[in-house]
């Protein structure tokens, strides 16, 4: 009865230590799944630079109608609401440009050369019928 208890001591740490990877597996699923939070950048929709640029175009443009309403209500001399005018459309010339630059960029890519066997057979003006 000795020899066969031993041996199953001894046998036992391997089945032991199988057993306890797939605790140790199973408890870091549950934790993962249940406790760790994804990052709220994760969840946001990624912004390409041409989003960025027309979400800037539109805050330029609230501010200039906030100017000119405030402008309109005595808040702004004449003279400072010139300048903060400029100011503005100036930095909104400058994000068009950028925004004209970036779809450019999008819109032109380089096309494949066409090879000279593909023309087609009627360049003659003539129809095939």
């Amino acid at each position: 009865m000795y020899p066969l208890l031993l041996i199953v001591l001894f046998a036992a740490p391997a089945e032991w230590a199988i057993a306890g990877a797939c605790l140790g597996l199973a408890a870091a699923v549950f934790l993962f799944i249940f406790y760790i939070q994804p990052d709220a950048s994760d969840l946001a929709p990624h912004r390409t630079e041409l989003d960025k640029l027309l979400e800037r175009r539109d805050t330029i443009y609230d501010n200039l109608r906030d100017l000119k309403f405030e402008y309109r209500a005595g808040k702004y001399s004449e003279g400072d609401y010139e300048t903060m005018r400029n100011t503005l459309e100036n930095e909104a010339a400058l994000v068009l440009a950028e925004i004209e630059q970036v779809t450019e960029s999008q819109i032109r890519r380089p096309r494949p050369a066409r090879p000279a066997a593909a023309e087609p057979a009627n360049a003659g003006g003539r129809s095939a019928r």
